[in-house]
């Protein structure tokens, strides 16, 4: 997959979550390496959210997967803080507004 079909297809998955009783801001960043490498970030601002295919630069926290493991993680077949524990999730900055992403992955 390229890194377009990968970000549509996140972007089509996040959107589907409520996000509506969020508040304050969050701006997550994923680094994903593999194939498929690129960036894009995931915003959200008192209950929006905004996914764009651009390196945020006023992120909270930045995740760097491999692009396999992460469409997993999207599709709840990778818990995140499990891909966390084993090395295969790598988050720099905030651990709590990590776990954030869970509001944004399919159950």
């Amino acid at each position: 997959m390229t890194f377009f079909e990968i970000f549509d297809e996140v972007k089509s998955t996040f959107m589907q979550a409520d996000v509506s009783d969020f508040r304050g801001h969050l701006a997550l960043q994923v680094n994903m390496t593999g194939e498929g490498e690129g960036r894009f970030y995931a915003e959200l601002n008192d209950g929006k959210l905004s996914v764009e295919p651009y390196e945020y630069y006023d992120r909270d926290v930045i995740f760097t997967i491999d692009s396999k493991d992460f469409l997993k993680l999207v599709h709840g077949k990778l818990d995140p803080v499990f891909a966390f524990t084993v090395g295969k999730l790598k988050v720099d900055g905030d651990l709590g507004k990590a776990l954030e992403i869970q509001k944004l992955i399919k159950k």
